[in-house]
C-alpha cells in the first residue's frame, strides 16, 4: 500500500485565515519526500467552510509541486459541472509541466446542492455534465485539432496548450461516494477510483464492482483504488484520541451542515438516496469512525492493526490518502503525526 496526504480545508476565517491554512499546509508538504509519502492531494469546493478554501486544486498543487520533487500531485477532485473543459484541460496540462509529469487527474460530479444553486447548474444535469466534461478533457489532452459537439460545451478544431508532459495524458481517477454505477463506469473506462469509507456501507462490494468492470473492459491489471482516511499518529493512544476527537467531530458536523439541503427537500435522479446518506452521516461520531476503520488514530501499532483489520474486511487496496490537518487540529500535532507515521508505519506498509 502507498500512502499520501490530502488537504481538505474545513474551517472559515473565524477559525483560521486562508493564508495561515495554506502556509501551514506547505510546511506539511515539506515532510512528504523525507518520509516517502506517495502524493499530495486537495479538493475543489466553494462558498462554505467545508472545502471552501480550495476553489481550485490546481493553484495549491502548483505550489506544492515546488516543495516536493518526488510525490504525485492529485486533483482530488476537479468538478466538470462548474468548469469549461477547455479551461480544465489547459490548467491540468500546465500543472503537469510544472510538476515534471507527476500529475494525477481526479474528477468528481460534486454533491453539494448549494454549489449547484450558486453556479446556476441543475442537479439533474450532474451526471451528464460529468460524463461529457471528462470525455472532452480526455480528448483535449490526448489529441490535437479536437472537435467535440456536446450538450453543454462544444468546440471545433482546437489544440489545447500546453500539451501534457505525460503521454498520452496524466492518469485519471473518478471520485465516488456510494453509487454502484459510478464505480462500474470508472472501471469500464479504465480510470482509478477515489472512494471514502467514512459513510460505511458496502465498500467491498463497490470495489468488486469496479474491479470486475475494469477487467471486463479489457484493461490491464485490476485498476487502482484510492481510499481516504483521517489519520493522527501519536506515541500515546489516549493522547491521540484526545487530540483527534474534537476536530473529527467538528469535521463531520461541517460536512452534514454543508449537505443539509439533501435532508430538507433537495432531490435529484442523479443522486438517489442521498437524503439517507447524509442522515446516516449525521449519526457518525469520532467513535464510530474509529470503529469502522475510517479514522486511523493512535499509536503506530494501533494504526497498523486498524489497517490490517480494514483490509481483512474489504480486501487489499492500492493507495491510502490521509487527512493530517483536519478541521482545527494544531499544526504541531499534524507535523508530529506525519513524522511518527513516516518513521514507524510507512516502512511496515512498504514490506
Amino acid at each position: 500500500m502507498r500512502v499520501g496526504i490530502q488537504f481538505f480545508p474545513d474551517i472559515g476565517p473565524e477559525v483560521k485565515s486562508a493564508r495561515d491554512y495554506w502556509q501551514e499546509a506547505l510546511r506539511l508538504v515539506a515532510l512528504v519526500d523525507r518520509y516517502f509519502y506517495h502524493h499530495v492531494r486537495t479538493v475543489e469546493h466553494y462558498f462554505l467552510p467545508y472545502g471552501g478554501y480550495s476553489p481550485n486544486p490546481v493553484v495549491f498543487l502548483a505550489a506544492a509541486a515546488q516543495v516536493t520533487r518526488n510525490a504525485r500531485l492529485i486533483t482530488g477532485a476537479v468538478l466538470p459541472a462548474f468548469n469549461h473543459p477547455l479551461k480544465v484541460a489547459g490548467e491540468l496540462a500546465m500543472l503537469d509541466a510544472l510538476c515534471d509529469g507527476r500529475l494525477d487527474c481526479g474528477f468528481a460530479r460534486a454533491f453539494l446542492p448549494h454549489e449547484f444553486h450558486h453556479f446556476g447548474v441543475k442537479l439533474d444535469e450532474s451526471r451528464a455534465r460529468f460524463d461529457e466534461g471528462v470525455a472532452q478533457v480526455r480528448l483535449l489532452l490526448e489529441q490535437e485539432n479536437v472537435t467535440s459537439e456536446g450538450r453543454f460545451h462544444s468546440f471545433r478544431n482546437i489544440t489545447s496548450l500546453p500539451r501534457p508532459t505525460q503521454t498520452p495524458r496524466p492518469p485519471f481517477y473518478v471520485a465516488a461516494l456510494g453509487t454502484p454505477e459510478s464505480f462500474r463506469q470508472a472501471g469500464a473506462n479504465g480510470y482509478g477510483i477515489m472512494a471514502i469509507p467514512m459513510a460505511g456501507g458496502a465498500m467491498k462490494e463497490l470495489i468488486d464492482i469496479y474491479r470486475t468492470a475494469y477487467a471486463a473492459a479489457g484493461h490491464k491489471g485490476q485498476g487502482t483504488v484510492m481510499l481516504a482516511f483521517h489519520m493522527l499518529c501519536h506515541e500515546n493512544q489516549q493522547a491521540a484520541e484526545a487530540l483527534a476527537r474534537g476536530p473529527i467531530n467538528r469535521y463531520l458536523r461541517s460536512l452534514v451542515e454543508s449537505a443539509s439541503d439533501w435532508t430538507s427537500g433537495a432531490r435529484s435522479v442523479d443522486y438517489p438516496g442521498y437524503d439517507q446518506v447524509i442522515a446516516a452521516l449525521a449519526r457518525e461520531t469520532f467513535e464510530t469512525q474509529v470503529e469502522k476503520c475510517a479514522a486511523w488514530v493512535g499509536t503506530p501499532e494501533r494504526i497498523l492493526d486498524t489497517i490490517a483489520t480494514y483490509e481483512a474486511q474489504i480486501g487489499p487496496f492500492e493507495i491510502a490518502s490521509v487527512q493530517v490537518n483536519f478541521n482545527d487540529l494544531p499544526l504541531a500535532a499534524a507535523e508530529a503525526s506525519m513524522r511518527l507515521f513516516g518513521e514507524r508505519v510507512m516502512p511496515r506498509l512498504a514490506q
